[in-house]
């Protein structure tokens, strides 16, 4: 394994120019979540021509990607997504979004690059494989939904021993990686709540039941929830987005909607959430005399890893860009991933790619209009991802 491994590494050495013009490539072109048809396009074509036998799908653009050796070995997955974000691009790069209003906020360009750059060197050694790689090009991972549930649906996970994933990080400085046992990332769930109330004239408040004055209450209800019944030592997060509601300035409003999202990372507290919130949106409806509507729904479960394939991941990255280089992030983040839904089946580990330049100026939040990406982390995350394949299928 040492020397095919050399040998990969090599290869990526030398495929990596190609891929730095790949990720350009994609970052000019980018495409919302659902509607990724170019971006899916474009990469079958770069599979095919490096032998991979492709499934496609009717109702959405992700694709499965097959490295087969043989239906009676192990095989292992590596995914990464493709969509982008509805934000104006700022950066000035020349490889900016042509898109209008559209652009790679949150690096799904160089996941997408890092994964077709590993696809493109692993396919160089098919006859030395010991066993079958199967790459995920996923739709959809902004969306609410998130689209690995449509792929895990279409069987990207039949046959699979463990999967890989990465995330870009502007946090960590290119040439490191950031690694985290167990809960990396919270559940993210949703939440919609009416409030009607009964309208009057604005001057005649007390013949109407004033809706945005019981959604204010509610508002401050639901923000005592995190501080004053939930353990302060489990970390939790109920954010409200949108608040509609009015139709005039003189009258009393009839009806507000609102909508939220909820984040935890502990299933018994995330599961308890629901039942709180309601408590109190009927209390303050029921004492204003107002009623209401509220919709929950589950959405991305939190993000866990195993244990022993962070091992693999720790050691792997270690032989490669060495032990300092390799962050452990110790706290979990509020932030969502759909990636989770694959390690509630499989099991495997997502990592942080850090992608921090000050010189590049890639040290940008995701989802700002003037993120970017350090292609020179592409390199890195090709080698890791690719080492930690081979030695899934390496194992005895």
């Amino acid at each position: 394994m040492k020397y095919l491994k050399k040998a990969i590494f090599t290869e990526i050495d030398t495929v990596n120019d190609r891929i730095i013009e790949i990720r350009r490539d994609l970052h000019k072109h980018p495409e919302l979540s659902g509607q990724e048809e170019h971006t899916s396009s474009f990469v079958k074509g770069i599979l095919e021509a490096s032998g991979y036998i492709i499934k496609e799908f009717d109702d959405h653009f992700g694709l499965i990607a097959d490295l087969k050796i043989d239906d009676s070995v192990k095989t292992v997955a590596i995914r990464a997504d493709m969509d982008a974000l509805p934000i104006l691009e700022q950066t000035g790069k020349e490889y900016a979004s042509e898109v209008e209003g559209i652009m790679h906020a949150c690096g799904h360009d160089s996941h997408t690059a890092i994964a077709l750059g590993s696809a493109m060197a692993l396919s160089k050694f098919k006859d030395k494989l010991h066993g079958n790689i199967r790459f995920i090009f996923q739709p959809s991972e902004e969306s609410k939904d998130g689209g690995s549930t449509e792929m895990i649906d279409g069987g990207c996970l039949d046959g699979v021993e463990a999967i890989f994933g990465l995330h870009a990080y502007p946090y960590l400085n290119t040439g490191q990686i950031g690694f985290k046992y167990g809960v990396m990332m919270a559940s993210a769930d949703i939440f919609t709540i009416e409030v009607f109330g009964i309208s009057a004239h604005g001057a005649r408040p007390h013949e109407g039941v004033d809706a945005i004055l019981v959604t204010s209450m509610i508002v401050n209800s639901l923000n005592h929830i995190v501080s004053r019944k939930i353990d302060p030592l489990h970390p939790a997060v109920i954010s409200l987005g949108t608040i509609e509601g009015g139709k005039a300035s003189n009258i009393i409003c009839d009806h507000v909607l609102l909508t939220g999202t909820v984040r935890t990372v502990n299933e018994s507290i995330r599961n308890n959430i629901p039942q709180m919130m309601e408590e109190s949106i009927k209390g303050v409806c029921k004492s204003m005399g107002a009623t209401y509507n509220f919709d929950y729904k589950f959405g991305q479960p939190e993000l866990i890893n195993h244990d022993e394939m962070v091992d693999i991941l720790l050691n792997e990255a270690t032989s490669i860009i060495g032990k300092d280089n390799c962050i452990d992030l110790i706290d979990p983040v509020m932030g969502g991933e759909d990636f989770s839904e694959y390690l509630q089946l499989v099991p495997g580990a997502f990592f942080r790619l850090g992608t921090c330049n000050k010189e590049k100026q890639t040290c940008i939040p995701q989802h700002n209009s003037r993120f970017d990406v350090d292609d020179d982390a592409l390199k890195v995350g090709m080698k890791v991802l690719s080492a930690c394949a081979l030695k899934i299928l390496d194992k005895k």
